[in-house]
């Protein structure tokens, strides 16, 4: 007893010193576990970057399918630290955190080239400081959750008058409420992960989101009209509580902002292929898909711009309104 007692002892000594210091990071997002998932495929690139570049120091478990819980069960986690990290979708993060509900004025950016810049500035550095300190959550880094175009079940939609009389759903958050409104239709706030059962069941006729969600949830079954109308460029925000990263070492630190780095390029690479060949992906899954004129494109802005941005300035006041504006502004 006593030699195989002196033989463990001898064999734990002759381990690296980092199993014994080995941190755990759970890693949380809502999308399915498979690689056309883009949220899926980036974390485990992440997960292999840092575990890799660590030797093991810190080790990623990544939840995907909103095991660890809904957008707002994610958010307590992650300022509490029972989550240490969160890829998380705009509605949750701006019904958590009100400044980041500035990104849902409608029709604000361009192009994705335009959108990058933004979010890769200054104006997000600006925005995390203000997250760690009412939240204790370090915002990351910002990737695609697809731009926001509407669809439905009962007919193609060309201008806002085609929006009248259906019922849309939206996310839990008053803009987007505002939003369907101003466009003369009734919206309906649907938790995401409820919104399946909504669309076939024919609560609602239509909803509004980007062509990965679209066919990440299969909505293409219940929902045969897409119009590209763009209204918002939609973010998932990756997330870390600060009380952890900062308890990190400098080589540890260093991995997950290199892995973040690797991981938002794959998740936009795959989230702006498919809103670049929507019409070939959405045509395939039997839908219609219809892409604004300018013209058309300027009534419905002219209606929606207006009522978001009020409500913005209302909720959160003209300070981070201007900011992004004027951030955008300098990329143009």
């Amino acid at each position: 007893m006593k030699k195989i007692g002196v033989s463990l002892i001898l064999a734990a000594m002759l381990l690296p010193a980092n199993v014994f210091a080995a941190k755990t990071l759970k890693l949380a997002h809502f999308q399915t576990a498979d690689l056309s998932s883009p949220k899926h495929a980036a974390s485990l690139a992440f997960k292999q970057y840092v575990e890799s570049t660590t030797e093991g120091s810190l080790k990623v478990d990544v939840y995907p399918a909103s095991q660890l819980g809904n957008g707002n069960t994610v958010m307590e986690g992650l300022e509490l630290g029972s989550i240490q990290m969160g890829i998380v979708h705009d509605g949750a993060v701006g019904g958590y955190y009100k400044p980041f509900n500035v990104f849902a004025i409608p029709y604000l950016f361009s192009n994705h080239s335009e959108a990058w810049k933004v979010v890769d500035g200054p104006f997000l550095e600006l925005m995390s400081k203000d997250m760690v300190k009412k939240n204790n959550i370090k915002l990351l880094a910002m990737a695609d959750n697809g731009i926001r175009c509407f669809t439905n079940s009962k007919r193609q939609i060309k201008s806002p008058a085609d929006m009248k009389g259906l019922k849309i759903r939206v996310m839990t958050s008053p803009i987007y409420i505002d939003l369907v409104k101003s466009l003369g239709a009734s919206p309906q706030a649907i938790p995401w992960p409820e919104l399946p059962t909504a669309l076939q069941q024919k609560v609602v006729d239509g909803q509004e989101n980007g062509v990965t969600n679209i066919v990440n949830a299969s909505m293409y079954q219940t929902q045969k009209y897409f119009t590209a109308d763009g209204h918002v460029f939609s973010w998932h925000a990756y997330m870390m509580n600060a009380s952890f990263f900062n308890k990190l070492s400098d080589k540890e630190k260093e991995a997950v902002l290199d892995g973040i780095s690797l991981a938002k390029t794959i998740h936009r690479g795959m989230t702006a292929a498919q809103d670049a060949n929507a019409k070939t992906i959405l045509t395939e899954k039997g839908m219609e898909v219809y892409n604004p004129t300018p013209a058309e494109l300027a009534e419905f802005r002219k209606l929606a711009q207006p009522a978001g941005r009020k409500w913005v300035v209302e909720e959160i006041g003209e300070e981070w309104v201007a900011k992004l504006e004027g951030a955008i502004k300098a990329t143009q």
